[in-house]
């Protein structure tokens, strides 16, 4: 089951009272982005592609988290019997499918590593997947941007690990992929993007403070 544009506004407004931040902004810019590029795709479509967007974070309701995030994005929407949409919780973190791979602070437990792992090994991902991947990339807080501004932004945040470059190709990659199937090249299908890229970019640092699961109250990106 998918959720309604309707309910997945209504969740990302609930998280982003629990857990304010830059965060909420971001995945509005993304459900956009993949939204364009999702209606110039055959076979793919657009409502879908947006509620994706909206939700791939959801798991910062939870607090100031780290890798954490996907985990309980995915929990969550699980819980809410919206599977497809908890499913791209999981893959939006890895452009390459490795959770060893990742970029963020590794804030799980045992169990919930190792069954990312056992997730991650047993699917291939879709265009959805690899939809919402690129778009995490192409928008920001402030707009749509080049890939090349976002990947510094986060590098700036989160450093530059060993399989940076790795992770920069393949999401290369899936923007070669889409700019084949929509038949434009995503820079000119996405409003603003040359603008809100020369808009500098300061690096945030968010309130440390947790989050109740069971309140609907709190704060983060």
């Amino acid at each position: 089951m998918i959720p309604s544009f309707d309910a997945a506004k209504a969740e990302l407004r609930k998280a982003g009272n629990r857990n304010p931040g830059p965060w909420t902004q971001h995945s509005m810019n993304v459900a956009e982005a993949a939204r364009l590029i999702a209606a110039r795709c055959d076979g793919l479509d657009e409502e879908k592609a947006f509620v994706f967007g909206l939700l791939h974070d959801i798991g910062r309701r939870a607090g100031v988290v780290a890798k954490r995030h996907i985990w309980e994005g995915y929990r969550y929407l699980t819980e809410l019997g919206w599977e497809e949409a908890a499913r791209i919780c999981l893959t939006h973190s890895f452009p390459v499918k490795d959770i060893d791979k990742d970029i963020s602070r590794d804030d799980l437990e045992d169990s919930e590593r190792e069954s990312i792992r056992s997730f991650l090994s047993e699917i291939t991902y879709d265009d959805y997947d690899k939809l919402i991947i690129l778009c995490d990339s192409l928008a920001d807080a402030r707009g749509f941007c080049l890939l090349e501004k976002r990947f510094v932004d986060v590098g700036r945040r989160y450093g530059l690990p060993a399989f940076t470059l790795e992770r920069w190709n393949q999401t290369f990659a899936y923007k070669e992929y889409f700019e084949e199937m929509a038949g434009i090249g995503l820079y000119e299908l996405l409003p603003n993007v040359r603008v809100s890229t020369f808009e500098p970019s300061p690096v945030w640092t968010p309130e440390r403070r947790e989050v109740s699961t069971d309140t609907e109250q709190g704060g983060k990106l």
